[in-house]
């Protein structure tokens, strides 16, 4: 009898064992579908649900086509407004700066626009690397446009008597590329010049500070010009660190802002 019982207690403990163990393989297989169910609708949802873009737009991506131009012109530029102008003045015995501009800075500079200092001048006087002078000396430079060689500075430089000469200047090594008087200027055009001179008690170095004081930023023009009547100012360009420009009329007695403007293109 109690061998019986042995053997009959045994085989129950067994067939526990095989239950449970049954039980285990039935639970892992339920458990391996599930997982791989979820995974399996985690990548169906994944090609529905587009992923993030975290890539931004470059910075120059950003800026119009005036600023790329700006830029492109000034990373390349070596010689200062201050050192261009030092040169220039050198180069006529004598000599006063009238005007001085980075050409191809601005879309006005390649278009020969009738502005000195870019778009929505008041006075609409000529631009200084144009077909006219400023000062109505009728200057004639060469092409706007920096050369092969760079940009380049293009200056006006007048004699007592009012009598122009052009200088232009590589404003990468600061060597000056041509020097010469301006050939169809006639004896009004000398007066308007040297009238203006006459008026003009600042500097444009001077008028550069106040700009510059006012605007944080690399000078690209100055020149001399008649505030329409209300006397002589200078009128200076500065780009900004944003390769925005902004257009300032100092009055040429006491340095003065008289009018302010940024080209936001």
């Amino acid at each position: 009898m109690n061998s019986a019982s042995s053997r009959s207690r045994t085989l129950k403990a067994v067939g526990a064992l095989g239950m449970a163990a049954a039980t285990a393989v039935l639970m892992t297989g339920c458990g391996q579908s599930s997982d791989s169910a979820t995974s399996a609708a985690t990548s169906e949802a994944a090609k529905v649900v587009p992923q993030k873009q975290t890539t931004s737009p470059s910075a120059s991506a950003q800026l119009t086509e005036d600023q790329q131009e700006r830029k492109k012109v000034l990373d390349a530029t070596k010689v200062t407004f201050d050192d261009a102008a030092t040169t220039a003045t050198g180069e006529v015995a004598g000599g006063k700066l009238v005007d001085l501009d980075l050409e191809g800075v601005d879309d006005d500079d390649k278009d020969e626009s009738p502005s000195p200092t870019g778009s929505g001048s008041p006075t609409g006087s000529a631009e200084p690397t144009g077909s006219a002078s400023p000062t109505g000396t009728g200057t004639s430079s060469p092409s706007a446009s920096p050369g092969s060689d760079g940009p380049v500075w293009a200056a006006e430089v007048a004699e007592k008597d009012g009598t122009v000469h052009t200088v232009r200047i590589n404003a990468v090594d600061g060597k000056v590329i041509e020097a010469r008087v301006d050939a169809d200027q006639d004896a009004d055009d000398k007066k308007q010049t040297a009238d203006l001179l006459a008026q003009a008690t600042q500097t444009p170095q001077q008028a550069a500070k106040v700009a510059t004081e006012k605007k944080k930023g690399t000078v690209t023009s100055v020149g001399l010009d008649d505030n329409e009547g209300d006397g002589a100012i200078w009128r200076v360009d500065v780009v900004g660190s944003d390769w925005k420009k902004t257009t300032f009329d100092v009055d040429a007695k006491d340095d003065t802002i008289v009018r302010e403007e940024t080209d936001n293109d």
